[in-house]
């Protein structure tokens, strides 16, 4: 199966929150609540290693080791290179990223150990690196990637030239790219980002599909209202729909953990658009017409 059909889903289930998620905290909880979403056919799980500062990645691998016939199902991306303060060892206690060959490595062996699985589907590296070694940190990825203890690598957040400086050094592709997209925040599809990504063969997911609630704000909200109504469909439906249906079909990574949401979300994300409403749609996100 390739990547693009890999990722033919309505969306992958953000697991930013999950250490909030008083609802899922146990592991049988969570566990029921995985199971429910790969018998709704949503089997990806968007994780990064600083997510609850590590709680995300923990919970999760708790619940596989509760109902083990879960972790054959479930898909995994996982992130890592950024350093919280709190994470930090050295006496100045700061944020920081690293890529060099040791700290990847080992933040692999610790995800796969906290999730409780074999692989990483994909692993992406979460923040451009300033002191990133291109070459070091080539091979520490196509050695990943060689061992079968990750799937497929990518990146997130990068400019072109930072990922085609990766990817000269590489053997293995650069496949995914996670990046900010959403009604509130089209710049990608007029910058060159979203078709240098694609160009370069990689797929894009699109996280804060929603602009973490600002698309259902003032004249855009107004309209996605008007829209809901006229489609039978939901805002947020809506507005999944419409990167949707952007050519490369970005995948959402979306954030809430509610049943109802998700398959609201579920249900109305593949809503079809016609060309001039999503250009509408896209002017009064930007506040101005189409030049």
């Amino acid at each position: 199966m390739s990547e693009a059909a890999e990722f033919d889903v309505p969306f992958l289930l953000g697991m930013m929150h999950l250490h909030e998620a008083h609802t899922l905290d146990t592991p049988a909880r969570l566990a029921d609540w995985i199971e429910a979403r790969l018998d709704e056919g949503l089997h990806w799980f968007d994780h990064a290693d600083i997510y609850g500062g590590r709680e995300g990645e923990r919970r999760f691998g708790e619940a596989l080791r509760e109902r083990p016939a879960l972790a054959a199902r479930v898909r995994v991306v996982t992130k890592a290179d950024i350093v919280l303060p709190e994470l930090d060892t050295s006496p100045h206690g700061v944020k920081h990223y690293d890529t060099s060959p040791d700290y990847l490595t080992a933040a692999v062996e610790a995800s796969l150990a906290r999730l409780n699985v074999e692989r990483l589907d994909h692993f992406l590296i979460h923040r451009p690196d300033p002191l990133m070694e291109a070459e070091a940190t080539a091979e520490t990825l196509d050695r990943l990637v060689d061992s079968g203890k990750v799937g497929a690598v990518g990146v997130s957040n990068f400019l072109p030239e930072q990922w085609r400086r990766l990817q000269r050094a590489m053997r293995h592709p650069l496949t995914a790219h996670q990046l900010q997209l959403s009604l509130a925040h089209a710049e990608p599809l007029f910058d060159g980002l979203y078709d240098a990504l694609r160009n370069d063969g990689q797929r894009p997911m699109a996280w804060s599909p929603l602009g973490g609630g600002t698309v259902f704000e003032d004249v855009l909200g107004s309209s996605l209202e008007r829209l809901a109504r006229e489609l039978g469909a939901s805002r947020g439906g809506i507005a999944l729909a419409w990167l949707r249906r952007i050519p490369g079909r970005p995948v959402p990574v979306i954030g809430t953990l509610r049943e109802p949401r998700i398959r609201e979300l579920l249900r109305d994300g593949e809503v079809a658009l016609d060309r001039a409403t999503w250009f509408a749609l896209l002017e009064e996100a930007r506040g101005h017409r189409v030049a």
